[in-house]
């Protein structure tokens, strides 16, 4: 899994691997380039992000705008879609993304040209997000396979459905295409009109995939976020963050600021949280989804892998959702407050990362518990040993 952000060097980014890029620095900028793509792993990996950083490209090739740069396969002459990111807001573009499935063990070519800005069309898109202030603030994202939604302040004190809650929810699609926009227009979208549905209930639980503090054998959520925004929305890659505000977590007072990204075919969200506390102390979190009654709950604390599997009510289907944490930094796993959870350790001054997701039965291939479990050993495995990338 390629999905390294410039300027950050943390640890467990290390721990699963960091985008490799190869570089020649001493041919001068020409008018094409050539990236050459390494799956190390004998198995396929399908819908791989592969990013081209700023300064690579630079040294490749001669541009006025980085989102001029055209990316074609070598193989089939199809040219790829594409996406700039800006990671920091700064008006600057960081990278230069795209997509292939990359076949077991093999080296991929693509070619690099300069050309016209080729934009994409509102069919193209597959990945997207954005802030909902007239439902009560929720933040809503998506891609062609899951959908999913955080809590803003002004649901926490709504006369009609108050919630004060941090958890992940989540959102069903069988349907490819952007759906969140067209439900919240028609706010039926607690019933599956051909599309997909929510049924999920997250409540004051972590939901699928939330996160706390966790200190003394005990949870400490966040409240609702309170600020919102979007770094860069598809068509390929969703990042935004979420703040929110200073709350007590145990005897220590911190804030939080969540960077969560997610690409197009992909069921898994890459989290982030970094913690503001008044002097920098190794902390400890928590990531974990709701223990429903019925759930099929499967914790493998070596592995960094928990995962829940569980029937919807009125035979809507069943669920998985699944974390994904860095095995060397676990400390425990609890389970707590109607959570299963992997608790980590946080370096001192340094982000938590993890990684967190689901399937519906009803909206693809993953039909079963163990096909589920299948998935994300496979995308463990992904990023225990990222592609290598070289572009000359």
């Amino acid at each position: 899994m390629n999905r390294q952000y410039v300027g950050q060097t943390f640890r467990f980014a290390a721990i699963l691997g960091l985008l490799a890029l190869g570089v020649s620095t001493t041919a001068a900028p020409q008018a094409t380039a050539v990236v050459t793509v390494t799956n190390p792993l004998a198995a396929a990996r399908p819908s791989e992000t592969i990013e081209l950083g700023i300064d690579a490209l630079k040294r490749a090739l001669t541009f006025d705008d980085v989102r001029k740069i055209q990316v074609k396969d070598t193989k089939t002459g199809k040219v790829l879609l594409t996406q700039a990111v800006d990671t920091n807001d700064d008006g600057t573009f960081e990278y230069v993304i795209f997509q292939a499935d990359l076949a077991a063990s093999a080296t991929q070519t693509f070619s690099l040209t300069v050309g016209e800005r080729l934009m994409a069309r509102k069919d193209d898109f597959r990945a997207y997000g954005r802030f909902v202030r007239e439902r009560r603030d929720d933040f809503v994202w998506e891609n062609d396979l899951v959908a999913h939604r955080m809590y803003g302040a002004a649901l926490e004190t709504w006369a009609q459905e108050p919630l004060t809650s941090s958890a992940v929810d989540i959102w069903v699609k069988k349907s490819p295409k952007m759906v969140v926009n067209e439900w919240y227009m028609v706010d039926d979208y607690h019933a599956d009109h051909g599309e997909g549905a929510d049924f999920y209930s997250a409540g004051r639980t972590r939901g699928c995939g939330g996160n706390a503090i966790f200190n003394t054998g005990k949870l400490f959520p966040s409240t609702n976020f309170r600020g919102s925004r979007v770094l860069s929305n598809g068509p390929l890659r969703i990042l935004f963050e979420l703040t929110y505000d200073q709350w007590d977590a145990g005897g220590q007072k911190l804030s939080e600021t969540k960077r969560i990204s997610l690409d197009a075919g992909h069921r898994l969200n890459r989290f982030e949280s970094r913690y503001n506390v008044p002097s920098p102390r190794v902390l400890q979190q928590a990531a974990g989804i709701k223990k429903a009654a019925t759930s099929d709950v499967s914790v493998r604390k070596d592995a960094g892998v928990v995962r829940t599997w569980e029937p919807f009510t009125n035979n809507n289907g069943f669920v998985g959702c699944g974390v994904i944490v860095d095995p060397r930094d676990v400390v425990d796993a609890p389970e707590l407050d109607g959570n299963v959870l992997l608790a980590t350790r946080v370096a001192a001054g340094t982000p938590a990362v993890y990684w967190a997701g689901s399937a519906w039965d009803r909206g693809g291939s993953i039909t079963t518990a163990a096909l589920w479990d299948k998935y994300l050993d496979e995308w463990a495995a992904r990023l225990r040993a990222p592609v290598t990338v070289q572009v000359k």
